[in-house]
C-alpha cells in the first residue's frame, strides 16, 4: 500500500431523485478532492437513492439502471478529470427483475475495477422480508495504485468472516458504505473491531438524513487505523472527513506509544480450531421476529 489520503463524504440524499443526487456527489467529490487532497473517497451505501425506496419493487425496478450505464458514467468521468479513485455504491438493475445493493470502485483513470453486491441484505430489504434486494455471493478485493481494497456494505460488517476472508485475499483496506438502522455504539464497536480482527484500514461511510421511508440516519463516518485507532470521525450532519493512510501501520501495540506489536491476527490463526465454521446456524436466544434470507 502506498502512502496516501482517504476520505469519507458523509452527505444526504433527496429520496429516489437519482439525477439530483449524482450531481450532489460530483460536487462534493470535487470538494474532497480540491480541499482534502483525497486520493481514495468513499460514499454513503445507496447514494443516488436513499436506502429504502418506499414503493413497489416492479416501480423501483424500472427506475434503475445495468452497472456501468447511466447512473455511474458522470461520476467516472469525474473521476478521471480529478484523478481520483471512488467508491459509489447504488442499487443495481439486474436481470430478470433482480435488484442487487452494489458498491462499485473506480479508479483515476474512469474505469470501473470491481463491482460488490451485498452479501448480507438487511432483513427489511430482503425479499423474504417484503424487500427488494438480492443477495450478492462474491468477495471482492480490488488491486489499485493505492493498494489492495476489500469492499463490504453495512450490514456485512457484522459478519466477521466476511471481512476476514478479505483480508486473507490481501485486503490492505476495507471500505464500508453504509445507512445504518441500529446505535452508534454498535457502529463504533464493529468498525473498530473489523479493522483490529484483520489489521486493515477500515473505511466506514455512513448515511445522513431521511430515505423515502423516513429512515433517519445518524452519520458518525469514521476512518479506522489497523490497531482500532479511530482516526477521522464526522458528526451528525453532511461532512467530509479525511486521513493519511500510512503504509506501515502495526508496528506499535497502540497509538503515542513505541511499545512493540508482536502478533498478527492472520498468522496467529489456530485453524484446526475453526474446522466447524462454515455450517449454518441460529443464535440460542430468539429475536422478535425471524425473516428468511432469500
Amino acid at each position: 500500500m502506498k502512502e496516501h489520503i482517504a476520505a469519507c463524504v458523509q452527505i444526504a440524499v433527496e429520496p429516489n431523485n437519482i439525477n439530483y443526487n449524482i450531481d450532489k456527489c460530483c460536487t462534493w467529490l470535487e470538494k474532497a478532492v480540491k480541499e482534502y487532497e483525497a486520493e481514495l473517497v468513499v460514499f454513503p451505501e445507496t447514494i443516488t437513492t436513499g436506502f429504502t425506496p418506499n414503493m413497489p419493487i416492479e416501480a423501483f425496478y424500472d427506475m434503475l439502471k445495468p452497472i456501468p450505464g447511466a447512473h455511474t458514467e458522470k461520476i467516472q468521468k469525474l473521476a478521471k478529470e480529478l484523478n481520483t479513485h471512488v467508491i459509489f455504491p447504488l442499487y443495481e438493475r439486474g436481470e430478470n427483475g433482480i435488484i442487487l445493493n452494489s458498491s462499485i470502485l473506480i479508479d483515476d483513470q474512469g474505469e470501473i475495477l470491481g463491482n460488490y453486491r451485498k452479501t448480507h441484505p438487511f432483513p427489511t430489504e430482503r425479499l423474504g422480508g417484503g424487500g427488494w434486494t438480492t443477495p450478492g455471493e462474491d468477495t471482492v478485493v480490488v488491486e489499485t495504485k493505492l493498494g489492495k481494497i476489500g469492499m463490504i456494505i453495512c450490514y456485512d460488517g457484522d459478519f466477521p468472516e466476511l471481512s476476514r476472508v478479505l483480508a486473507l485475499k490481501g485486503a490492505e483496506i476495507i471500505t464500508r458504505p453504509s445507512a445504518l438502522l441500529r446505535s452508534y455504539e454498535i457502529w463504533e464497536m464493529v468498525n473498530k473491531a473489523r479493522a483490529y480482527d484483520n489489521h486493515v484500514y477500515f473505511l466506514a461511510c455512513n448515511a445522513v438524513g431521511p430515505d423515502a421511508a423516513k429512515n433517519y440516519y445518524f452519520g458518525h463516518s469514521m476512518i479506522v487505523s489497523p490497531i482500532a485507532q479511530v482516526i477521522a470521525l464526522a458528526r451528525g450532519g453532511e461532512e467530509i472527513i479525511a486521513e493519511k493512510l500510512n503504509p506501515d501501520p502495526i508496528k506499535y501495540v497502540s497509538y503515542g506509544t513505541k511499545s512493540p506489536m508482536i502478533f498478527d491476527h492472520l498468522e496467529d490463526r489456530n485453524v484446526k480450531a475453526y474446522k466447524e465454521i462454515l455450517q449454518e446456524g441460529k443464535s440460542s436466544f430468539e429475536p422478535s421476529r425471524r425473516i428468511s434470507y432469500r
